[in-house]
This record gives C-alpha cells, structure tokens and sequence, in this order.
C-alpha cells in the first residue's frame, strides 16, 4: 500500500484547511474527531454514501486537518488538534463552536 500524504505542520495552508472544513460532510468527521480520540471511520455517523468518504478523508489528510492510520481493512482517524493549534491558534476552537469565540466583543 502507498505511503499517504499526511503534510508536516509548517506545510499547512489555511485556504486548504477552511476549504477542508467548508463542507457538512467533512465538518461532521472533524466533531466525531473533536474529542481527540482515535476513532475507527465506520464509526462516525455522517450520512455520506460510503463511496464519497473516501474522498472527504482525503481532503482532511492532505490538508492538516486529520492524520489517517490503516490497520488491516480499518481506517482510523484522529484529529491534528496540536498540529492545527500550533500553526493556526483559535481556529479549531471557533470552528467547533467553543469558548475561543468568547474573547471577541459582542454585537450590539
């Protein structure tokens, strides 16, 4: 089997990880990932037709956003947090919906 691209953290673009994470698809692997576990890909929910995950996992590998593990005839997948928060602070977090948001002043 070849070796996946999984890009090194300095290589990370930001218009390649927001298109990453621009599609429903892809954000609801991301929210299965969020919790930092490494999670076997038949297990997230997304309600994609199994044909095109494959295509979403590879978006999300060759932009940053996860790192993909094949063991035997499983896929795993975990998120890149650290990698993403290094090299992009906040990002993850205002994606996902946490308290990063907080800091910005309110609408009013």
């Amino acid at each position: 089997m070849a070796a996946l691209l999984h890009p090194a953290r300095e290589q990370f673009d930001l218009v390649d990880v927001l298109a990453a994470l621009g599609h429903p698809v892809r954000m609801k692997i991301v929210q299965a990932l969020a919790s930092g576990a490494e999670t076997y890909c038949g297990a997230i929910e997304t309600g994609a037709p199994k044909s095109t995950l494959t295509h979403h996992w590879r978006v999300l590998r060759e932009s940053g956003v996860i790192r993909l593990r094949h063991e035997g005839r499983r896929n795993y997948l975990t998120l890149r947090r650290d990698d993403l928060e290094a090299r992009f602070p906040g990002l993850l977090a205002v994606v996902l919906g946490g308290d990063a948001g907080s800091s910005f002043p309110e609408a009013g």
